[in-house]
């Protein structure tokens, strides 16, 4: 347990979409790693006099793996040089799996996207700079520069160079690190002085990373004419995130998206989705789930609630922290306590002391330990007196569910399954489970939770008020009042 936690607040101190998506954090470290260790390692044969040899020694993977990544550059070199080159292949491959995976390379492979990531993380911790609006014309400028790209190209011009995501960032390793890495293996009066064309390249990295100030992945999402060619590719997509009738409509997916992937109405912009999957996120008690094909293939790997297992612990809201698309809205704790998310039912013919076989308290216990009190008792199947009231001491004191204070946590359910089911075996399946749907959930874009509450429970003391209604519980017989 401990290994657990502290592995979580590592993955924290990284930034919450690695506690999020740690499969895709990783996949974009060893993809930045590769790059950096193909550019400086394995390109750097300089340890041995017999050059070709060592170079030859190192390169377990082409060393131009990530130039030939890249069908912009592929693509428009083939046409340019009005001949076909051996990289189409490669881009022919790439465009391929980006069919299923529509930009997986700008969310999971290009190391500029990741660099740029990593920029944003530093620069949004420290600096509160201009952020633009989603949608713009600004957002199309990608097209209008792969446009002159692929037209230039038709003339015998090679532009990709200047623009495209990887000959860009290579570039610029060149013309900085590299000369460093040479003058302080090698000796500085091997580092050429710089020139325009240094100033230029470097000058571009910079824009590019300066452009985050206006947006996270500003470059990638509005002017990268490699992710446009690949949200081009996205037309043909075989599979896309869609929203379903779970969405709770929050809002904020609009303003994390990283790519601008998520429209005002909450569907999706599929030419710009780069399938991150980050929504997929973490839980301290894994009471979010990923699914499996119940939902359809394009549901799979989403989270989804699965209280069997775990219920949703009042002291966490990482769930909200750490999603970027706004699928779980992001509410501090106070807040996220009064969110309903479902509603727990009882099932009277299998829970115990309903059906008369035993006495039970167990959602009763838990739900007053995380602070709900939304389950109370009645008294059932006992015996009564002439007045009708219940003799005291007969029957069971059953649950009920106080519909105004439940917000579906799953922690009752989660203890009726863990001991009545699992440990004592009296019960094939919990008697207490969360469900949703309408009626049942709070779906708000922005607002207070608590607020809400509180309206609700002002218009029920009105609706008491006006019918003449005694106060009290809801609930409760009057003897238990």
């Amino acid at each position: 347990m401990s290994r657990d936690v502290g592995l979580a607040r590592t993955l924290k101190i990284l930034g919450p979409s690695w506690a999020a998506s740690p499969v895709r954090r990783l996949i974009q470290t060893a993809c930045l790693v590769g790059f950096l260790v193909l550019f400086f390692w394995v390109c750097w044969p300089y340890g041995s006099k017999q050059y070709a040899e060592a170079f030859g020694a190192r390169e377990i993977v082409d060393a131009e793996l990530f130039l030939v990544l890249d069908p912009l550059v592929s693509v428009t070199t083939a046409i340019a040089s009005r001949m076909p080159v051996w990289s189409l292949v490669v881009a022919a491959g790439v465009i391929l799996a980006s069919l299923l995976l529509p930009r997986a390379f700008c969310g999971y492979v290009c190391p500029l996207g990741t660099l740029f990531d990593v920029f944003d993380w530093l620069l949004g911790k420290r600096v509160r700079l201009l952020r633009s609006e989603r949608a713009g014309w600004w957002t199309h400028t990608r097209y209008c520069l792969l446009a002159v790209v692929m037209i230039a190209a038709v003339c015998g011009v090679l532009l990709s160079g200047f623009v495209a995501a990887i000959p860009v960032l290579t570039r610029a390793m060149l013309f900085v690190p590299s000369p460093v890495q040479m003058g302080l293996r090698k000796g500085w009066y091997l580092v050429p002085p710089m020139n325009a064309g240094h100033v230029l390249s470097i000058s571009l990295v910079a824009l590019m990373l300066g452009l985050a100030s206006l947006g996270r992945r500003f470059w990638c999402r509005c002017v990268c004419p490699t992710g446009a060619f690949f949200s081009l590719c996205n037309l043909l997509r075989l599979r896309e995130r869609r929203v379903t009738e779970k969405c709770v409509r929050c809002g904020r997916c609009v303003d994390a998206c990283a790519f601008g992937a998520i429209n005002d109405d909450f569907s999706t912009r599929p030419l710009n989705c780069a399938s991150c999957r980050t929504c997929s996120g973490v839980c301290p008690n894994n009471v979010l789930q990923p699914a499996g094909f119940e939902h359809g293939f394009n549901a799979l790997w989403t989270p989804k609630v699965v209280a069997d297992w775990s219920g949703c612990e009042p002291s966490c809201n990482n769930c909200g922290q750490v999603c970027p698309t706004g699928a779980v809205r992001a509410l501090d704790l106070e807040e996220k306590r009064a969110a309903r998310i479902g509603l727990a039912q009882i099932d009277h013919g299998i829970c115990l002391p309903h059906a008369g076989r035993e006495a039970c308290q167990l959602c009763v216990d838990e739900c007053r330990m995380a602070g709900y009190n939304a389950i109370e008792f009645i008294r059932v199947g006992g015996q009564v007196d002439e007045n009708g009231l219940p003799v005291e001491g007969s029957g069971y004191l059953a649950p009920i569910v106080r519909e105004d204070r439940c917000v579906g946590c799953g922690l009752c359910q989660m203890r009726c399954r863990g001991i009545n089911v699992k440990s004592r075996h009296v019960l094939a399946g919990s008697a207490i489970r969360v469900v949703a749907g309408p009626g049942r959930e709070d779906r708000i874009v922005s607002g207070s939770y608590l607020a809400l509450n509180e309206e609700r429970a002002r218009r029920r003391q009105e609706e008491k008020r006006v019918e003449g209604a005694p106060g009290g519980s809801d609930y409760l017989p009057d003897f238990l009042k």
